[in-house]
């Protein structure tokens, strides 16, 4: 039964059900893994380090799930992170840096606690694109000094891999995990997701603790799920999501616990979604279109009008290329995660960059961001930082995605990939991306919806109507999905 042909067609729940059945036990999964790893890991190099417990934790959950039961629907599931998550135990955490490729987290990120105590099974880290994408304006999607580079499944060394999170989605992709972990700035979790096939949620920030991760800007950044079908996503982000007394915006999350009674099968109501057609629409390639208007006959198809807005805003252009937030808050979150999360010796942002002028074959692409970053004072007290945040709080969130949403009567925004990433990011609103079809060169392409701050639920809704008529996902060709595990003594 344990067969990545049966696994693609499962949810966290067929799973659960599998083992609750004693078809297979959660060691079983993860060996399963581990061999799809050893097996193909090489064709795309998304799996930077496996977590030697990973079996004998399995294995002792096992143990539980006889005795007592299952702690939630995340016992036994194995699960990836993304090389920036700490875990304060045998692994690295290096966001993919030769300068930080021996240290570890002191402790484990408040979001490994929680998916620890739901009985979820660590099962490693996923190579990434270097400082998440915040190092070289020259590095390529994917790529870091310490791992190299990840490659698209669906075309290794053809197709862009989508970044940062791209290690990840890669791992999903493949079956190296049930599920994997993310994070985004600006489009991490929903390019690399749209790219590979796979559903990424880029929560509200703050549903999720960012304590404990590897930092680019206090704003924006979240991590979120990444997986291969929508049931997946809500389960995760409902034990992901909560509040913690170590990060502030947590405080600000309204109370859903639970994603899942969000998974319908049709909606129960007509929704009124947006396609913006200034920036986005207009600049994307004809195939790209041909995708999304056939996305937009789906969702015709389950009850949701679909009206075309001009811009998002009317400072649309300069907002997205606008970047002096990240430039000034990085320094001051990698200057504090320096000093209190890491073993390394490295102190600060300064001696990030010495490592690299004295280590220059860790350095290929250069490190143009870090340079300007370290340039700021990192105390957040610049003329320029306030004015481009309070900027950004303006024209993201109450003159443009608020407003465009109030003033048409939008239930959420309808992009396709990551081409609309930036406004929601600065606005720290959510997004879920889903397979929507690939184009003549076999690359996969997603849809993505975004709505307001903490509508989640109404995504998720959308989100999963649309895969249930859809079924857009496949795997990659060379998969052979015949693959099994012969059952193991246990």
């Amino acid at each position: 039964m344990l067969s990545i042909d049966w696994l693609e067609k499962s949810t966290i729940l067929d799973i659960q059900q599998a083992m609750l059945a004693h078809k297979f036990t959660s060691k079983q999964l993860v060996q399963f893994y581990l061999n799809q790893i050893a097996n193909h890991n090489h064709r795309v190099n998304a799996i930077l380090e496996i977590n030697p417990d990973a079996l004998m934790i399995a294995d002792s959950l096992d143990r539980e799930r006889k005795l007592r039961g299952a702690r939630s629907s995340l016992h036994g599931i194995p699960i990836l992170l993304k090389d920036n998550i700490n875990t304060g135990d045998h692994m690295h955490t290096s966001a993919g840096s030769q300068a930080l490729a021996t240290s570890y987290g002191k402790d484990d990120a408040f979001l490994v606690t929680k998916l620890r105590r739901a009985g979820a099974v660590i099962l490693g880290k996923t190579n990434m694109t270097e400082w998440a994408n915040f190092m070289s304006d020259k590095m390529p999607n994917g790529y870091s000094s310490r791992g190299g580079q990840v490659l698209n499944p669906y075309g290794p060394g053809a197709l862009d891999v989508g970044g940062s999170s791209s290690g990840s989605a890669v791992a999903v992709a493949c079956h190296f995990a049930t599920v994997a972990i993310g994070t985004e700035t600006n489009g991490s979790i929903l390019s690399p997701s749209s790219s590979n096939a796979g559903v990424g949620l880029k929560p509200t920030v703050g549903a999720i603790s960012r304590s404990g991760i590897i930092p680019i800007s206090f704003s924006q950044d979240t991590a979120g799920p990444m997986t291969r079908n929508v049931t997946d996503a809500a389960i995760l982000l409902s034990h992901l999501s909560g509040e913690d007394p170590l990060d502030h915006a947590t405080n600000t999350i309204p109370n859903y616990q639970d994603y899942t009674p969000y998974l319908l099968p049709v909606l129960y109501e007509e929704l009124r979604i947006g396609i913006v057609q200034n920036g986005y629409y207009d600049s994307m390639h004809p195939e790209e279109q041909e995708i999304l208007n056939r996305a937009t006959e789906d969702l015709k198809k389950i009850g949701c009008s679909i009206l075309k807005v001009d811009q998002l805003c009317s400072d649309q252009e300069m907002l997205e290329q606008d970047y002096q937030v990240l430039r000034y808050e990085f320094k001051s979150g990698v200057n504090s995660y320096l000093a209190k999360n890491t073993t390394s010796s490295l102190s600060d942002l300064q001696s990030i960059i010495n490592y690299y002028h004295q280590n220059p074959l860790a350095l290929p692409y250069g490190q143009s961001l870090l340079i300007e970053s370290n340039e700021t004072t990192g105390s957040l007290t610049e003329a320029q930082y306030l004015q481009s945040r309070l900027q950004d709080l303006s024209n993201a969130k109450e003159n443009g995605l608020d407003k465009l949403m109030q003033t048409e009567k939008l239930d959420a925004l309808l992009f396709v990939g990551a081409y609309g990433s930036t406004l929601p990011a600065k606005a720290g609103y959510p997004s879920i991306t889903v397979p929507a079809g690939f184009t003549s060169n076999k690359k996969p392409l997603g849809i993505t919806f975004t709505g307001k701050a903490f509508s989640e639920p109404q995504l998720i809704k959308l989100a999963y109507a649309y895969e249930q008529l859809s079924h857009q996902r496949k795997l990659p060709d060379w998969l052979d999905s015949t693959t099994t595990l012969r059952k193991a003594r246990t």
